[in-house]
């Protein structure tokens, strides 16, 4: 049977917090070691167990001057918590000390509200021993939130305890979490030095404060971010161990943690509006406890530990770094570019065709129409105020500084609409380009595309495409093509090359041939940055081991 705890003590206002300090702050700070809560001092105190120089004291807030002769007796716990069956996944476990991953959405111990349903249950249920321990919370020498997952440290005996809980206090034990956070830092790293306390418009939240806050302190480094600098994942050490320490201070930095509905509200709901699926994801906040150094308190050894990250965080990681497959889509005129184009959007891809935006841009209004009038004057325009194109390719036959001048004007204008196009499709597994002069536009190509496709075709064929179907001659069909790299060149660059010298259907079984080898590419990405996560240490591996061995 627990015993009442009884204790006494003389105040002294030089180390005890000042002359005014409450006595329930003061029988709270003294009995800190001993893990008694507030909430239970005062209790007492209003119970009638508290004294003041021999005389019974109702009253938590009484305020202290000094020299006062103090007594308090703590009742035991009147009713013991409830051992539950529950899953324990233990990556240590001796006489004195258990080391296990905590699973988020798991409360590390009751509270008032919550008697049953935590760790602390689950935890009795296989180690009945710690109900001989002193405290409300037995075993436990630090805290993860509910919704953080990862390493935990609890004591077995009550020697373990006491020296677990020093060890802490002096700051002797290291703590490295996992952060996914919205954004992407300007910096590499940076120590946060900023003191918490309770915030004074919400009290049920922490914040960093200018008066009455605690020293502290962590150091954050940056390990990847994705293409999109959506979020981020750092690596973050804390020295000191205040409450949501890690939220706070994040979001603080202007980077509140993927998943924070407290501390990044804002963010967190731009995020539920992004496309895609991941908007549906990160249903807490992604804070994972990663590492863990300790000295044993039976044989003064040090322990080291690592676990990886549960499911819900590395894939979500694996996602973020999924970009959208940016396809280029090249052959020279007539070898069927739209008609492979056109497979590609009925499979469900979006698709943009320069020509299409060209027509759109020599619309009456368009950009290009207003542009080219600026510059040659109203003889560049059709009596609708569209883009004369029967002048305008004339021109070009008959001067090549003048072609040239046009696709100097209308390349920039193209290039726009395309980077908008990718730019909203950017969540998509891939997305289609044709863009007949990708190579010889003068862009950096790998700027608006990943890998080409090439489409090719006999010569005749071709030929007979363009005279039979945009009445063009030998002579334009010549010009035209010597405006274009040779078609050898152009096919060098490209990751597939389909033949078009069948029918529809040929066509359309080399499209889906194509769009296999894409999904197999990005299987393959994926499968590398799994490998990198798995080498770091931040995706499931053999389970937790030691730093020297990860």
């Amino acid at each position: 049977m627990r015993q009442d705890m009884v204790c006494e003590a003389v105040f002294d206002p030089a180390t005890d917090g000042g002359r005014g300090t409450r006595l329930d702050v003061f029988w709270t700070a003294r009995l800190a070691g001993e893990d008694v809560t507030r909430a239970r001092v005062r209790a007492a105190i209003e119970e009638g167990r508290a004294t003041v120089d021999g005389a019974v004291c109702r009253k938590p807030g009484t305020k202290l001057r000094g020299g006062e002769a103090l007594g308090l007796r703590l009742p035991a716990l009147s009713s013991e918590t409830e051992a539950e069956a529950g899953a324990l996944k233990l990556l240590h476990a001796d006489t004195d000390v258990i080391v296990l991953d905590k699973p988020a959405g798991l409360t590390v111990h009751p509270a008032p509200g919550l008697p049953e349903g935590t760790l602390v249950n689950r935890l009795l249920y296989r180690f009945p021993q710690l109900r001989d321990m002193a405290g409300e919370r037995p075993g436990i020498v630090h805290r993860l939130d509910k919704d953080t997952s990862g390493l935990l440290l609890v004591a077995l005996t009550e020697s373990a305890r006491q020296a677990l809980a020093a060890d802490f206090a002096a700051r002797r034990v290291r703590k490295t979490y996992l952060a996914l956070v919205h954004g992407r830092p300007e910096r590499d790293g940076g120590d946060i030095r900023l003191p918490i306390g309770r915030d004074p418009k919400h009290r049920a939240k922490m914040a960093v404060v200018a008066k009455g806050g605690r020293e502290a302190r962590s150091r954050w480094r940056l390990v990847w971010s994705a293409p999109d600098a959506a979020a981020s994942l750092l690596e973050v050490d804390i020295f000191t161990g205040r409450t949501h320490q890690i939220r706070v201070h994040l979001a603080a930095i202007g980077h509140p943690i993927v998943g924070d509905a407290v501390y990044g509200a804002s963010r967190q709901n731009d995020w539920k509006r992004r496309p895609g699926v991941l908007s549906g994801l990160a249903t807490r906040q992604m804070l994972h406890a990663w590492k863990l150094s300790f000295t044993h308190p039976g044989t003064g050894e040090t322990c080291a530990y690592r676990c990886p990250p549960p499911p819900d965080f590395w894939r979500l990681v694996l996602l973020l770094g999924r970009r959208c497959q940016r396809v280029g889509l090249v052959g020279m005129p007539g070898c069927g570019k739209s008609a492979l184009l056109r497979v590609f959007e009925a499979a469900g891809y979006p698709v943009f065709s320069a020509d299409a935006a060209v027509g759109r841009l020599y619309a009456p209004e368009g950009g290009g129409a207003h542009m080219l009038a600026g510059r040659f004057g109203e003889a560049a325009l059709a009596p609708d105020g569209s883009v004369d194109k029967r002048w305008l390719l004339g021109r070009m036959l008959e001067s090549e500084p003048f072609r040239r001048e046009v696709m100097e004007l209308v390349h920039p204008l193209v290039r726009a609409e395309l980077d908008a196009f990718l730019e909203a499709n950017a969540t998509v597994r891939a997305a289609f380009a044709e863009v007949p002069l990708l190579f010889e536009s003068g862009w950096p190509w790998r700027e608006v595309a990943d890998l080409v496709v090439g489409v090719r075709c006999s010569l005749g064929t071709r030929r007979e495409r363009l005279t039979g179907g945009r009445g063009w001659d030998g002579d334009l069909a010549d010009r035209m093509d010597g405006w274009q790299w040779p078609e050898e060149a152009k096919l060098a660059k490209c990751r597939f090359v389909v033949d078009n010298d069948g029918d529809r259907d040929a066509l359309a079984r080399q499209g889906r041939e194509v769009l296999a080898g894409l999904a197999a590419l990005r299987r393959g990405d994926a499968w590398d940055r799994l490998r990198w996560l798995r080498e770091r240490g931040y995706a499931p591996g053999p389970g937790s081991v030691p730093w020297d061995a990860a």
